[in-house]
C-alpha cells in the first residue's frame, strides 16, 4: 500500500453485505457494510495508520460481472481507485441453476477481459486483486449438482488474475483448508455467503495475499 492509496472493493451479495448504498464516503461504517470488506478495512487501517488510505465498498448483491459493467463507470472509475479489488463469479453460475441466467464459462471469461481491459485503459496503473468465487458443499444450496461447471469459473479467475498481473485471493483453499477445524456450516450460512468467522477468514486470507 502507498500513500493516499484509494482502495475499492467491488462484487456481488458477499461483498456489497448491508452496506448503505445511499452513503459514498470512504472508511465509514455504514458505506462499508458489515461483512469481509469492513474486516479487512480494519486490518489495512489498522496496519497502515499513516498512509491516509480511502476505502470504499461498492458491492451490490445479485451482481454478475456484467452488471458490474453496467455501473463501472460510477461504482469504479469515477472513484480512480488505486487498487481494486473484485469479488464475482458466484452468480454468473448460481443464477443458471435458479433465475434463468444463460451466460456460460466462455461469457464470464468473455464479460471479465472486457471489464478489465476497460479499466486498465483507464486506469493504467490501477492494482488488480482478483478473488476466486468459492462455494462449500452440502450446506443449503450448494450441492452436487454445481460440480465440476462450477469449478470451472474459481479456475478461470485464477487464470485471468495470472493474465493480468493481478494479486489472487484463493478463497475455496482457505474454505476447504477450514473445514479441518469446522464443518462448513461454521464458515458458511448457505453454501455461498460467509459466517461471521467465515468473514474474518476472508478478510485474513485477503491481507495475507494483498498486503
Amino acid at each position: 500500500m502507498d500513500k493516499n492509496d484509494v482502495i475499492l472493493f467491488q462484487g456481488d451479495s458477499i461483498t456489497d453485505w448491508g452496506r448503505d448504498h445511499a452513503k459514498s464516503v470512504p472508511n465509514d461504517t455504514g458505506a462499508l457494510g458489515t461483512g469481509y470488506v469492513i474486516l479487512t478495512a480494519g486490518h489495512l487501517l489498522l496496519k497502515y495508520p499513516d498512509l491516509n488510505l480511502q476505502i470504499y465498498n461498492k458491492g451490490i448483491s445479485g451482481n454478475k460481472v456484467y452488471q458490474l459493467a453496467e455501473r463501472w463507470d460510477t461504482d469504479c472509475l469515477a472513484l480512480k481507485p488505486n487498487v481494486l479489488s473484485i469479488h464475482i463469479g458466484v452468480n454468473d453460475y448460481w443464477h443458471t441453476l435458479t433465475s434463468g441466467y444463460t451466460g456460460t464459462i466462455e461469457t464470464y471469461i468473455a464479460d471479465y477481459h472486457k471489464l478489465l481491459d476497460r479499466t486498465k485503459q483507464a486506469l493504467p496503473g490501477v492494482k488488480l486483486v482478483i478473488c476466486e468465487p468459492f462455494a462449500l458443499k452440502g450446506v443449503k444450496a450448494v450441492d452436487d449438482k454445481w460440480y465440476p461447471t462450477f469449478d470451472l469459473f474459481r479456475k478461470a479467475s485464477r487464470d485471468i488474475a495470472d493474465e493480468y498481473n493481478a494479486a489472487f485471493v484463493p478463497y475455496q483453499a482457505v474454505f476447504d483448508k477450514a473445514l479441518e477445524s469446522a464443518p462448513a456450516t461454521y464458515w458458511n450460512l448457505d453454501g455461498v455467503h460467509p459466517s461471521i468467522p467465515g468473514e474474518a477468514l476472508m478478510a485474513r486470507a485477503w491481507m495475507e495475499a494483498v498486503s
